[in-house]
């Protein structure tokens, strides 16, 4: 008996970094009659709102180290936690400079490394400021950055790092990501892990879905945002 249901958003319920359509909307409406959603979000619970066009649902975000739940009064979000890491920037810009010199990307457009306000960090194997047709282009398949994801992890051991984007690296300080977070609700909530469905689209190796594909918790793998209201029709 499924009592949650868990979202991820890029990919899953819309195409990457665009609004979310009046069909799939209607959909979430009515899965919202039979069941409590929640989105579990690499983002920040604000990009994810906004992008949602302000859907009323509670919001994970960072990887769990955001929480913020939806206020009907105001029809925003309320934010309840926003956990921050210090980041050691000397160190991580070595790191990163290392990995550049070892595998041939010593040149990029922008800075070295992103970081975020939460802690987490973002190697951008293009860097910073590089063309979104040259980040598409860079590694569809993800076999460019899987080939050494296992070194990043390595030299990374205070971070769940994942493939993220079309040419990055995501790390979020540990023990956050999306299996945390989500256990880390349902332990608050009173929810059972067989009675969650998760439904994402990166769910291979490093995506930032794996941990929970692999984990004990129902999944719906997606492949394309498009297919969203077939993969969850026998749940309406």
């Amino acid at each position: 008996m499924i009592k949650l249901m868990a979202f991820d958003l890029d990919g899953t319920l819309t195409q990457h970094k665009t609004k979310l359509s009046d069909e799939h909307r209607e959909i979430l409406t009515k899965l919202q009659e039979k069941y409590t959603l929640i989105m579990v979000g690499a983002g920040q619970c604000r990009r994810i709102f906004n992008q949602l066009d302000a859907f009323p649902i509670d919001i994970i975000g960072n990887y769990g180290m955001q929480y913020a739940k939806y206020n009907p009064e105001t029809k925003d979000i309320d934010m309840v936690y926003d956990i921050q890491e210090n980041c050691n920037k000397e160190e991580t810009e070595k790191k990163v400079t290392f990995l550049r010199e070892k595998h041939g990307f010593t040149e990029f457009a922008g800075e070295n490394v992103e970081y975020h306000i939460s802690g987490c960090i973002t190697f951008p194997v293009l860097g910073t400021k590089a063309a979104q047709a040259d980040k598409l282009a860079f590694d569809p398949d993800r076999k460019k950055r899987r080939a050494f994801y296992d070194e990043v992890k390595e030299l990374f051991p205070d971070y769940n790092v994942f493939v993220g984007g079309s040419s990055s690296f995501d790390m979020a300080p540990k023990p956050y990501n999306k299996y945390y977070a989500l256990a880390k609700y349902c332990e608050e909530n009173d929810i059972k892990h067989d009675e969650v469905v998760f439904v994402g689209d990166d769910y291979g190796i490093g995506g930032n879905d794996e941990s929970v594909y692999v984990s004990d918790f129902g999944f719906l793998t997606i492949d394309n945002y498009e297919d969203f209201p077939k993969v969850v029709a026998h749940l309406l």
